[in-house]
C-alpha cells in the first residue's frame, strides 16, 4: 500500500488548488492562471456566476428529476458538462436554452444528456450506442445508413423511456416557480442542478420536490408491518414481543414515537435508536436476575 506523503503546508496547497479547479473549471485553457490573472477572474465571473446560474436536469414526463447535471456529467457528444459554455453575462431569452460545447472541432450545439445503461452508453433502435451516432443535431448514426436519428426504448428507473424525457436548462427563478429546491448560491464552476449531496441519488429515490417528493405524514405516521423493512420494525419496536417484558421495563425507557420540534431526521432516529438499546439491556438485566431458592432455609 503506498501512501503520499507531503511537506509541511502541502495539504493547504493541494486544497487551494482544488478550489482552484471548482472556481475556474476549463476557461484557463489548461494553463494555471498567474494570481493576478485568477483574482481578475473572480472580479469578473463570480458575480455573474452568482446571479446567472443555470440548473440543468434530465426530466420525465411526471415532472421529476431523474438525473441532476453536475460538472463531470457526460453530454450525448461523450464531453463533459463543464466542458459546455455555462456562463453567461445575460441569460438568454430562447427557450429551449442552448448550452454549446466548447471543445475544439466538437459540432455539439447545445448540452443533451443521455442516461448509461450501466458504465455503457445506451443503445438505440439500430442496435448501435449512442456514442456511435453523430454529435450534431439530429444525431444520425455513423455506423449505418437505415438509422435517421437516436431513438433509444431504454427505460428509465422511473419507468418512463428514455426517449419521453427532455434535457432541461432553467434559471432559478423558473425553477423557485415550481415549488423545486435552488441550494445555496456558490461560486464554483458548471454545478449545473447539484444542490446537495442528495442531487447525486436516482430521481425516485430522493425525497425532496426536485425527486420524487417527501413521504405523506399518513405514511410516516403509520404502524408499522410485518412486511416492513426490517431497519425501521427494529426502530418502531423491541427485539422482544413479550408484552411482560415491555411492562417490566417500564414507561421511562419505551421507545417515543413521536418527533421533537426542534429535532431533524437524523437526530430523531439517533434518539429512537439510543432508546431502543437501552430498553433492550433493561430486558436482558431483567432476564439475568437470579431465581429465587427452592430449597426451604434450615
Amino acid at each position: 500500500m503506498e501512501r503520499l506523503m507531503l511537506p509541511p503546508g502541502g495539504a493547504a496547497a493541494v486544497e487551494e488548488y482544488l478550489e482552484y479547479r471548482r472556481i475556474v473549471g476549463e476557461d484557463d485553457g489548461g494553463k494555471l492562471f498567474t494570481p493576478e490573472e485568477y483574482e481578475e477572474y473572480k472580479r469578473k465571473v463570480l458575480p455573474m456566476r452568482l446571479q446567472n446560474r443555470l440548473f440543468v436536469s434530465w426530466r420525465s414526463p411526471t415532472g421529476m428529476d431523474c438525473k441532476l447535471v453536475g460538472p463531470e456529467t457526460l453530454c450525448f457528444c461523450t464531453h463533459r458538462y463543464k466542458q459546455h459554455k455555462t456562463d453567461f453575462e445575460t441569460i438568454p431569452q430562447q427557450r429551449p436554452m442552448d448550452l454549446p460545447c466548447q471543445v475544439t472541432g466538437c459540432q455539439c450545439r447545445a448540452y443533451h444528456y443521455v442516461p448509461l445503461n450501466g458504465t455503457q452508453p445506451i443503445r438505440c433502435w439500430c442496435k448501435h450506442f449512442a456514442d456511435q451516432h453523430s454529435a450534431a443535431f439530429g444525431f444520425t448514426c455513423n455506423a449505418c445508413s437505415k438509422c435517421s436519428g437516436f431513438h433509444s426504448c431504454f427505460t428509465c428507473a422511473c419507468g418512463q423511456p428514455a426517449y419521453a424525457h427532455d434535457t432541461v436548462v432553467e434559471t432559478q427563478q423558473e425553477r423557485l416557480a415550481q415549488g423545486k429546491p435552488v441550494g445555496r448560491d456558490v461560486p464554483y464552476a458548471a454545478m449545473g442542478g447539484l444542490t446537495g449531496f442528495s442531487s447525486l441519488a436516482e430521481g425516485y429515490m430522493r425525497l425532496d420536490d426536485s425527486g420524487i417528493g417527501a413521504p405523506s405524514v399518513e405514511v410516516l405516521e403509520s404502524p408499522v408491518s410485518a412486511m416492513e423493512h426490517p431497519f425501521l420494525k427494529a426502530l418502531k419496536t423491541p427485539s422482544t414481543s413479550s408484552p411482560q417484558i415491555l411492562m417490566d421495563v417500564g414507561a421511562s425507557t419505551q421507545i417515543s414515537s413521536s418527533r421533537r420540534p426542534e429535532e431533524d431526521d437524523m437526530a430523531y432516529f439517533e434518539r429512537r435508536y439510543q432508546e431502543r438499546i437501552k430498553m433492550e439491556k433493561a430486558a436482558k438485566q431483567k432476564g439475568k436476575a437470579p431465581l429465587p431458592s427452592a430449597t426451604k432455609p434450615l
